[in-house]
């Protein structure tokens, strides 16, 4: 969108009256005709655009508030085979195949208030749904095992802070921190052989900086982020084979505590304004997660693997009225650690008994 040559010719007016408002009388008339804060510009436009897609970076005024809805999908599929030696008998090497499908369905509905101009607080509460289905070939048997769980996640709360004052031509700064609870169910307390949590089981502390630059007509954007994930302990939960007589093998099974590894995060993409009802942005997102340990009661302590996330994400923001605007996403995993669908969208919710006077 670009202005015409008599639009210009307005907003230098009205630039020009404001700064002698108080000044000279006569010139409120020439301001009057200037450009007002409510009026529609392309650095608003792209800010809108910008906000929409990518909702972290954005700030309210003080006393605001802002209410919103996203859904989101996510598949896991996995593929196994292994080859283990049958010592008991001459007959080879037994296959073993797993085909495994993970699919998690989050409603999120997210609340953001202004406590300052450039402080905002916001909560975040998941609904979560989850089907899993794993398909095994062990030598000639088959086997089918479905689970699914349904229920509350990990509600998060986080704070966003610009510490410098935004100026139209320059890099914006925003700082941020989060909590992450362990509201959903925790994988380490529920009974592996029948259920699959909709939580993680443990407390996260996040902290990080988003930048974003206006270049007409571009919005660019980036973050960087550190999470430190809380140890986990009294647990007692039991893991490996069952025994059929006695409900679970022995003590050495019991897993006693977790001290997750910590993960950064890196993202990076841009936001472009097609129309004034129509815009687009795309992203990248990738994370490293440190390996985390295992300790059993009987003194015994397992380390994972530590795992790397990369994500492409492709969004569309569709305007149904002057402030309202509908944000569709679908993205990609790029490594084994990543989710291979990832689908969502997300909308304002307008409360008016939300909403400051």
């Amino acid at each position: 969108m670009k202005f015409n040559r008599l639009s210009s010719c307005l907003i230098m007016s009205g630039l020009m009256a404001s700064s002698q408002l108080y000044a000279a009388s006569d010139n409120k008339a020439r301001a009057a005709l200037g450009q007002q804060d409510s009026d529609t510009s392309q650095e608003k436009q792209l800010e809108e655009v910008f906000q929409a897609a990518e909702k972290s970076y954005s700030l309210l005024k003080s006393g605001d508030t802002r209410l919103t809805y996203s859904f989101d999908y996510s598949n896991f599929r996995d593929s196994r085979i292994d080859y283990i030696a049958a010592a008991a008998s001459n007959a080879g090497p037994v296959s073993y195949v797993e085909n495994s499908s993970e699919n998690t369905f989050t409603n999120t509905f997210s609340f953001d208030y202004g406590i300052w101009n450039n402080l905002t607080l916001s909560v975040r509460i998941p609904l979560v749904a989850k089907y899993s289905d794993i398909k095994s070939l062990d030598g000639r048997a088959y086997r089918n095992q479905e689970k699914e769980a349904y229920g509350l996640g990990d509600v998060s709360f986080s704070l966003r802070w610009q510490p410098f004052e935004v100026k139209p031509g320059r890099p914006s700064l925003t700082l941020y921190s989060s909590l992450s609870t362990k509201t959903g169910d925790s994988p380490y307390g529920i009974n592996l052989a029948k259920d699959i949590p909709t939580g993680s089981g443990y407390y996260s502390l996040g902290f990080g900086a988003n930048m974003s630059h206006v270049l007409d007509p571009v919005v660019l954007f980036g973050s960087a982020g550190y999470t430190f994930n809380l140890k986990e302990t009294g647990i007692d939960q039991f893991r490996g084979p069952q025994d059929q007589a006695v409900g679970r093998a022995q003590d050495a099974f019991i897993l006693d505590e977790v001290d997750p590894g910590n993960s950064y995060s890196l993202s990076m993409g841009f936001a472009y304004s097609l129309s004034y009802d129509v815009s687009m942005s795309a992203s990248y997102q990738m994370s490293y997660s440190e390996a985390s340990v295992f300790k059993f009661n009987d003194g015994r302590t397992v380390e994972s693997a530590t795992s790397t996330s990369g994500v492409v994400n492709l969004s569309l923001g569709l305007r149904a009225s002057p402030s309202y605007i509908i944000n569709v996403n679908a993205g990609f995993g790029l490594t084994e650690d990543s989710p291979d669908i990832l689908l969502g969208f997300s909308l304002p919710l307008d409360l008016d008994g939300l909403k400051a006077e």
